[in-house]
Order: C-alpha cells, then structure tokens, then sequence
C-alpha cells in the first residue's frame, strides 16, 4: 500500500521503521513520515467520526487545511495527522467530532 518508485521524485528515502499505537493496537510505519500516511499503509482509511451524522472522515486535502484527518495523538485532540510527523511509540487514536476527545 506504498509507493515504491514515483515517476518524477524516484524511490523513497529508506527511513527507520517504528511501533506506535492505534486504538489500541500496535503498528509500525516509517520514523518521520507522516502519521496519515502510515495508517493508509496499514489500511486504516477512518480517522475521525462527525459529531451531527457519526460519518466517517479520512485524509482529504493532505496539506493541513481541512479538519478530515484530524485525530488525538498523545492525548491531544484535533492534531492533523496528514502533516504530523510519526515518532516511536505515539499513541494515536480515532476521533468522534472536531473538538472532543474520545
């Protein structure tokens, strides 16, 4: 679920590959990437539920705009996760609506 070789920017840098954890369970994903792109590659496609309609929410814009990706990462909520670096040992988990904590 990763691209291996792009046409224009070439393969991916080799990076460190670490655990951290999602709901709950452990995963691993590449140190610095970011935590977006580390869960797509691990299948998860869910990040947030609305408050009003419980509709699912995933990575939309991928450049920090939009509010889509946006999950509690170490106990903080609403962190965009399209742009935030994963580290070793984070604790990431899905958010219900913009503003509250699971």
């Amino acid at each position: 679920m990763r691209i291996e070789e792009h046409p224009i920017l070439g393969k991916p840098e080799v990076r460190r590959t670490i655990e951290f954890t999602f709901d709950g369970k452990i995963m691993s994903g590449f140190e610095g990437e970011p935590i977006a792109a580390a869960l797509r590659a691990a299948g998860v496609m869910v990040h947030r539920y609305t408050k009003k309609n419980h509709s699912p929410r995933g990575i939309f814009c991928a450049i920090g705009r939009c509010t889509d990706c946006v999950m509690v990462v170490d106990g903080k909520p609403n962190i965009r996760t399209c742009i935030t670096p994963l580290k070793e040992g984070m604790t990431v988990q899905t958010q219900y609506g913009v503003s509250a904590q699971k």
